[in-house]
């Protein structure tokens, strides 16, 4: 079976799944969310996460690597895979955070109250976990991903669903790409950091007031101006700091 098709295959399916992940993991865990709301935790409009589209591939192509075990003893082989694995996953997620951060002046997410965190975009407790969900995605997901892709690709519907995933996607990216723009030349405009979460939760807020219903796949599309929204969140952030 074609790498690329296998690989596409593994994004869309990584995409999805990490965005159901983080969907119950902000709902019932997040101490970012102390009112227990469902929150679209995708940087997208809809049910995905590249970032663990690009995860799922990066376990894959490690867990191929099984076969070049450089020690006799097995457990230590595991152990150095997991390992490789969690550090993989944590580059990944540093570089894409770095490139929003450094790029667009947006912080998609913060690990700054984290032990041992790195300018908030990466710590050791996540690095653990991207560890577990290696050790789940060896044994749970990879001895099935090969058989289950060979049964697949036989099936024409596999491939169309494929292309369908990924043109719809790449609306959506450009779609999101151009919010992160206008973010951006606020962030640039204003000189501040602007917290992508914060802004959601932010403007969730303003229709809970207003007892209007919150668009959970369109959380930036409202009546009033984007800007009007910033200026309020900044304002609030400054006024909590201030006490």
């Amino acid at each position: 079976m074609n790498i690329l098709l296998i690989m596409a295959a593994l994004f869309s399916a990584g995409s999805m799944l990490g965005w159901v992940l983080e969907l119950f993991y902000r709902r019932f865990f997040s101490n970012n969310n102390p009112e227990r709301k469902w929150i679209n935790p995708g940087f997208c409009t809809g049910p995905y996460l590249p970032l663990y589209g690009c995860g799922l591939c990066a376990l894959y192509l490690i867990a191929r690597l099984e076969k070049y075990d450089p020690f006799a003893n097995n457990i230590a082989n595991k152990a150095l895979l997991f390992a490789a694995m969690a550090l993989l996953m944590t580059v990944i997620e540093y570089i894409a955070g770095l490139i929003a951060l450094k790029g667009f002046k947006v912080r998609l997410w913060d690990y700054t109250n984290e032990w041992g965190n790195i300018g908030g975009l990466i710590c050791p407790k996540f690095s653990f976990f991207w560890s577990v969900l290696g050790a789940m995605y060896y044994f749970l997901i990879h001895p099935r991903v090969i058989r289950g892709l060979e049964w697949l690709s036989q099936n024409l519907a596999f491939s169309f669903f494929i292309g369908v995933f990924f043109g719809v996607f790449t609306v959506d990216l450009v779609h999101s790409a151009q919010l992160i723009t206008k973010l951006k030349q606020y962030a640039v405009e204003n000189d501040v950091e602007l917290r992508y979460e914060e802004l959601k939760a932010h403007i969730r807020s303003k229709y809970q007031e207003r007892r209007k219903r919150y668009r959970f796949f369109h959380p930036f599309r409202t009546e009033r101006p984007l800007a009007e929204h910033i200026r309020e969140m900044l304002e609030d952030m400054r006024a909590r700091q201030g006490k």
